[in-house]
């Protein structure tokens, strides 16, 4: 075993850890919504809706909800994993990289799996970890010195231990791992350290290497063209979000990253496909099918790495015909929600949910149309939205129920972008080329300095045939949760406040909320053992674990 590892198993917690009722076949992934009283993948099932079919609480109940227990991690790093729940036992990973197996309905904990990465595993924004995946009786997890680990689900033993690229080259794995048939599909971080970034996907037995596509197009790849010179070699595009995938089509769907250096783009002249993009690959070859560019040459920093949520509704064309379709619904960085589809990856449509000032509408392809000036300088600029983006990393929901889209918002947010000529690479080292910079300061006149203050977090829904803003929740602080909406009608979220909170998904009206003594940073999920329904959410350094009064 590597000397870096340790594991800590008690032969009774082995015993009970093993009681999965039946290996997590990908037949049950697929059709995890025939079974919510589990959390089979990182978003609740491939499509990533974030959607739970339980309905045990209620909008007239869940003012009854308690706290049944609580893991306290022994890291004092960011609590960001969304836990996976199958038969009884929850799994999770506390940060950077220690894998725990507790009993679902109390929290006891069975067995404990830690690693120790590398000296030189240097992620850009914190040593996390946002989940496992799993398959059969084997999981899955990405580490942030960029290696794809396997375990034994029943006791935490190693089953192999695969290097998918080189920390002190600032590569990390920071996402929760996608199963698809019989691969394990992860992509690298690392963006900020001028990586060339890739998606790959690992044989389930052996962790091999099957396939391999780089988000940052090279010699040879259609793309090339939009690098100017030898800028691809150091073109970033790193993932950090877990995607999705179509089993009618066989297509996996990755957000990829911003390109580098993050803030000064004349090195690197072009679009630098496939940054700032969402790009569909066939699961079994990862050749890619077809892209969409949200931001060409972005220099603000909007990653795109938010979570492709797929749904299937009817559309309106734009020659007025309504008809079935295959969507992909997506609440970006840039402040813009959009509509593709998915099969395709036609532009469908585009609407801003938060103030934005860097583009003014799309061309007949659904590329975004700039305003001029808007680009940072080394004077500054004042973008909306800011450096955080009108959203970020943390998951959106859609309820089949309600037809509305959640998104987790920051509102009124804007910085100043400045430009410098630090745009030297050098391995390992930032890339960065500017800095975004706080827009109060900024301020010309006491009226200025008041709109700069305005900035919320918010819960906004959205409908999505419209992108029409149907009701908002207005937070007195920025939010880094991710959300999650019920067959009940129910919608939980939280934020740096410290709350974990319950609202009606109809209405936004707020019903619920428990104070969590820390920021939740991650998305809830749901799950039921012997028909009572729980909701579990990473707060602070803790998992917080609720249910009904009985």
């Amino acid at each position: 075993m590597n000397p870096r590892i340790l594991l800590f198993l008690t032969s009774a917690a082995m015993l009970a850890a093993s009681g999965l009722s039946g290996q997590v076949t990908f037949d049950r992934i697929i059709a995890a919504e025939k079974e919510p009283q589990n959390w089979l993948t990182y978003s609740g099932g491939v499509a990533s809706q974030r959607f739970t079919k339980l309905t045990q609480i209620t909008p007239e109940n869940v003012k009854n909800l308690e706290l049944q227990w609580i893991y306290q991690a022994k890291s004092l790093e960011k609590f960001e994993a969304t836990s996976l729940v199958v038969d009884g036992i929850l799994y999770t990973v506390q940060a950077p990289n220690d894998v725990i197996a507790l009993d679902a309905v109390t929290g006891r904990i069975y067995w404990t799996y830690s690693y120790s990465p590398e000296p030189d595993a240097r992620p850009c924004c914190g040593r996390i970890n946002r989940g496992l995946a799993i398959l059969g009786d084997t999981l899955f997890m990405g580490t942030i010195d960029a290696h794809l680990i396997a375990l034994d689900a029943k006791n935490g033993k190693p089953l192999w231990n695969t290097t998918v690229a080189s920390a002190a080259s600032g590569y990390a794995i920071t996402h929760a791992p996608l199963i698809v048939k019989d691969k394990v599909i992860v992509g690298t971080a690392g963006g900020e350290y001028g990586i060339r970034g890739f998606i790959a996907a690992f044989d389930i037995k052996s962790g091999k290497e099957a396939w391999r596509f780089y988000t940052v197009a090279g010699p040879g790849d259609p793309g090339r063209n939009s690098w100017a010179g030898d800028s691809w070699k150091t073109g970033g595009g790193s993932i950090w979000v877990t995607g999705s995938y179509d089993p009618a089509t066989n297509l996996t769907y990755w957000g990829v990253g911003n390109p580098g250096p993050d803030w000064n783009g004349d090195t690197r002249a072009g679009d630098n496909l496939y940054t700032n993009s969402v790009v569909a690959l066939d699961s079994d070859t990862g050749k890619l099918k077809w892209h969409y560019q949200f931001s060409p040459h972005d220099e603000f920093d909007y990653d795109a790495v938010q979570v492709p949520v797929l749904a299937d509704m009817d559309w309106k064309d734009r020659n007025g015909q309504t008809r079935p379709r295959k969507l992909m619904f997506w609440a970006n960085r840039n402040g813009l929600f959009y509509a593709l589809d998915r099969n395709t990856g036609e532009f469908l449509a585009g609407t801003p949910f938060v103030e934005v000032n860097w583009m003014k509408g799309f061309d007949e392809k659904g590329r975004p149309m700039r305003i001029p000036g808007k680009t940072p300088t080394t004077q500054g600029t004042l973008i909306y939205p800011g450096n955080q983006g009108g959203t970020n990393w943390y998951s959106p929901s859609f309820s089949p129920g309600t037809g509305l889209f959640y998104i987790p918002a920051w509102v009124n947010y804007s910085s100043i972008y400045v430009k410098t000529d630090d745009d030297e690479y050098k391995e390992g080292r930032r890339y960065a080329g500017g800095l975004p910079r706080s827009p109060v300061p900024f301020a010309r006149s006491a009226q200025n300095f008041r709109k700069e203050q305005e900035g919320y977090g918010a819960v906004l829904a959205i409908d999505p045939r419209t992108g029409e803003k149907k009701w908002e929740f207005k937070m007195s602080d920025v939010t880094d949760a991710g959300i999650l909406t019920t067959a009940s009608n129910l919608l939980f979220s939280g934020g740096r406040e410290g709350y974990f909170f319950a609202l009606d998904a109809r209405t936004g009206a707020p019903l619920w909320k428990a104070a969590v003594g820390g920021s939740v940073a991650s998305g809830a999920m749901s799950y039921a053992v012997n028909g009572k329904q729980f909701v579990s959410v990473a707060a602070g350094n803790s998992l917080f674990t609720f249910a009904l009064r009985q």
